[in-house]
């Protein structure tokens, strides 16, 4: 997912209930009924423990319990997919400890945003082989940050073979929900990406056959991918909003005026069913905090979107406590792992009516919904 904090399956439950947090934080006691298929999205991973889109993090997750790991996917210089959470690397690889790339660092200005650093299409694949992860939030996850240096990059195609190997060695099922980054933006820059992306579906065993959730901020590859792929019956497209007055980047490059707000609205709703299968917002526009952090009523955004047809997989909890609503923080300070918080905080989720969800820590999300992955 995209934008930091911020930003950044199958079967769905029925619209959501009008409830205030504590209400809903009431019925979500009770355990999830058992003919509701809840997606865990392993977000990046494991994230939370492990250095985000390495093997090790994809690893963690499935050994936790995800059924899909979420890789995001970038272009190289020659045209590889690499998995990058942005093509600006310089807070998640160690290339500013390369000399040799030193006289690559530049400004550019990537969906409206001016950033500085170093950019994945400036480098072919073999360079960035020579490069080492890095944790991006290191003073939040320390024990992460301890782990840098020690995985490579990967690539998508890579990453479908992982993905498949796991599904076969554990006996069941893994799915991937890849996030197409920057897609204008790569177009503009001569390096399109969704032909190159289409293209290794049917390679591969894992992409042919197994579960597939294709996921973006913008709208028009969502609407090409739709055209060109049809409704397989084991790809769904997942269309990515947050809950800010900001545009898609397509939208604003063709001079659009659609926001993200607008898009959640019923009337945008609609429009994405045509298209899509899955609304992915921002946890916060499902239940918003108040003033004081803490979750506030619930929006109409999930009924809305399930009467329009769409199902709702919101991202994504964490499960330190900077990033937990008021309500389920503890004392053990803003940096600390706060399980049963980050527990309590998904299940409220669930009693508001969403379908499934990306999380940082997918253990946490498995024990929130109580029971284990489905073969």
């Amino acid at each position: 997912m995209s934008g930091g904090m911020t930003r950044r399956g199958m079967i769905g439950g029925s619209g959501a209930a009008m409830l205030s947090a504590r209400s809903a934080t009431g019925q979500a006691r009770a355990m999830v009924a058992p003919e509701r298929k809840i997606p865990i999205y392993g977000h990046r991973g494991a994230s939370a423990l492990r250095p985000e889109h390495t093997l090790a993090s994809y690893a963690k997750a499935i050994e936790d319990g995800a059924d899909f790991i979420e890789p995001d996917l970038c272009a190289t210089k020659d045209g590889h997919l690499i998995i990058r959470h942005e093509n600006n690397i310089v807070e998640t690889t160690d290339v500013a400890a390369h000399p040799a790339f030193a006289g690559r660092k530049t400004g550019k200005v990537v969906d409206g945003e001016t950033q500085v650093g170093w950019f994945t299409e400036d480098f072919t694949l073999a360079e960035l082989k020579t490069l080492r992860a890095k944790e991006r939030l290191g003073e939040i996850r320390t024990a992460n940050a301890a782990m840098d240096g020690w995985f490579d990059l990967v690539t998508w195609e890579e990453m479908i073979d992982f993905c498949a190997a796991e599904s076969l060695a554990r006996g069941r099922t893994i799915g991937l929900v890849p996030e197409i980054k920057h897609s204008t933006y790569f177009a503009s820059i001569g390096l399109p990406m969704e032909d190159r992306f289409l293209d290794t579906l049917g390679r591969h065993w894992q992409t042919r056959t197994r579960p597939l959730v294709i996921q973006s901020f913008e709208i028009a590859n969502l609407k090409y991918i739709r055209q060109k792929l049809g409704r397989p019956s084991n790809v769904q497209l997942m269309q990515l909003t947050e809950g800010i007055d900001d545009r898609p980047a397509d939208v604003a490059k063709a001079g659009g005026a659609l926001t993200y707000n607008q898009m959640m609205k019923p009337e945008g709703l609609a429009d994405i069913a045509h298209y899509a299968d899955i609304l992915a917002p921002d946890t916060r526009s499902i239940i918003p905090l108040g003033p004081d952090k803490r979750l506030g009523p619930v929006s109409p955004v999930t009924a809305d979107a399930h009467k329009a047809g769409l199902l709702v997989q919101p991202w994504t909890f964490r499960p330190e406590n900077t990033f937990l609503a008021a309500d389920f923080q503890n004392a053990d300070g803003p940096n600390a792992r706060n399980p049963a918080g980050s527990v309590a905080e998904i299940k409220t989720y669930l009693a508001a009516g969403i379908d499934g969800f990306f999380t940082d820590d997918p253990a946490i999300g498995r024990a929130a919904i109580g029971r284990p992955p489905e073969l």
